[in-house]
């Protein structure tokens, strides 16, 4: 059974030595409210990152890519309230102007500078209002800068999203911390809309790339709150390496595993923030596929159970409405499926057994289930041993009307 926690704002965090964070606001969208941040990684440092899959990614995914692939970042460039996507040649060439504005105040080549926005899609990105703010977010730059940062990039979430761990490597104190924004437009094909992750560990690049990478998957990779993957998905993990802890350059190194396990559970928490915040979600809930042939047909199976909108209204309603799963599981794609082999469970209620409802199932026991602010829908395909997790959340009312007022 998963368990749920609060939206309530929650900003425990442990600033990472050798990470500085400044954010003021450019007015690109909103006046009064901060919507503009800069990260600074230490001279020496690495970074990772990965992508969104879309095919209409956004300008500042184009660079970020491109420039990561020739240096090592120096700046992280960050806005909120306009997603410079859609926009073709002009907002490639904002998104290039916007580095260029900082790299030039801050006398480093402009490959050194990573762009990223969220925010309406189809709009010019306002280089000028970014050009005349970079000043006040160099000025703002401290190693506690987490907290006003990750506000600075919200859009529709309600709470910003920030976590931390520390570890002991070789006897020294490693700190990993993360933010993220994100509640709507989920179901990320490698992170969230955007998520941001430090230490000050000194790890090989390829080795954080790798890192990250399986860091993703079982965390930001396997969310959905609406099945729309964004044009604009990043995720970006930073190292310092101001730590006194040794190098880490061996993927096969005790220290190189504490340091992935670490980094996994700063992901999890945060996608985990990212769908109890979904846009207007009341329940968070987990699906559980078991007995699937491969984990990409477990997959398959729990994201059609969680994208399905009569699935996720029946969550909503708090209705035990069994049948929309049963329904989501037989369209799920799969060759071969023997219905009698199939159980279902809400929570530890079977719903459904030998083809059909279970015998001992009660409507009281499936609603007392479903009126719980968190629950867990396990299937048993019963074909094989693999099995794959889903955390998603329900489809309310208040969803269509953020999403039918967004422009607005």
């Amino acid at each position: 059974m998963v368990e749920t926690g609060s939206t309530s704002e929650v900003l425990a965090f442990k600033p990472v030595p050798g990470v500085r964070l400044g954010a003021t606001s450019a007015g690109i969208k909103y006046s009064n409210r901060n919507d503009l941040v800069i990260i600074e990684l230490a001279e020496g440092g690495s970074c990772a990152a990965v992508f969104t899959q879309n095919a209409f990614c956004a300008a500042p995914v184009t660079v970020a890519r491109e420039h990561l692939s020739t240096a090592m970042p120096r700046y992280l460039l960050i806005n909120s309230g306009n997603a410079n996507a859609g926009t073709g040649e002009p907002g490639l060439r904002a998104a290039r102007e916007s580095c260029k504005a900082l790299a030039a105040t801050r006398g480093c080549p402009i490959n050194q500078v990573l762009p990223f926005s969220t925010g309406v899609i189809g709009e010019l990105l306002p280089v000028e209002k970014i050009a005349v703010a970079v000043p006040d977010a160099l000025t703002a730059l401290t190693e506690q800068g987490w907290a006003t940062a990750a506000r600075a990039i919200m859009t529709t979430d309600t709470v910003p999203k920030i976590t931390s761990r520390q570890i002991e490597l070789s006897g020294k104190t490693v700190t990993i911390t993360g933010m993220a924004k994100g509640s709507g437009m989920i179901r990320p094909d490698m992170a969230t809309m955007l998520a941001y992750i430090a230490t000050d560990a000194l790890v090989d690049k390829h080795l954080l790339q790798l890192c990250l990478e399986r860091a993703v998957q079982p965390s930001f990779n396997s969310i959905t709150v609406d099945g729309d993957t964004s044009t604009n998905d990043a995720c970006v993990l930073m190292a310092s390496g101001v730590s006194e802890s040794p190098p880490i350059t061996d993927a096969h190194s005790e220290s190189f595993a504490t340091f992935c396990a670490a980094v996994e559970s700063v992901c999890m928490e945060l996608a985990r923030a990212i769908v109890l915040d979904g846009e207007g979600a009341t329940k968070l809930v987990e699906v559980l596929v078991q007995g699937a042939e491969s984990e990409s047909e477990a997959r398959d199976v729990g994201y059609t159970i969680a994208h399905s909108p009569l699935v996720k209204t029946a969550l909503f309603a708090s209705d035990p409405n069994w049948g929309r799963i049963l329904a989501a599981v037989g369209r799920a794609g799969l060759e071969n499926l023997e219905i009698d082999q199939i159980k279902i469970w809400l929570d530890d209620v079977c719903i459904v057994r030998a083809g059909g409802r279970a015998d001992d199932y009660t409507e009281a026991a499936g609603q007392r289930v479903m009126s719980q602010d968190a629950l867990t829908i396990r299937v048993d395909l019963g074909r094989g041993m693999s099995e794959a997790r889903i955390l998603t959340c329900d489809l309310s009312y208040d969803y269509v009307k953020i999403n039918a007022e967004y422009r607005t």
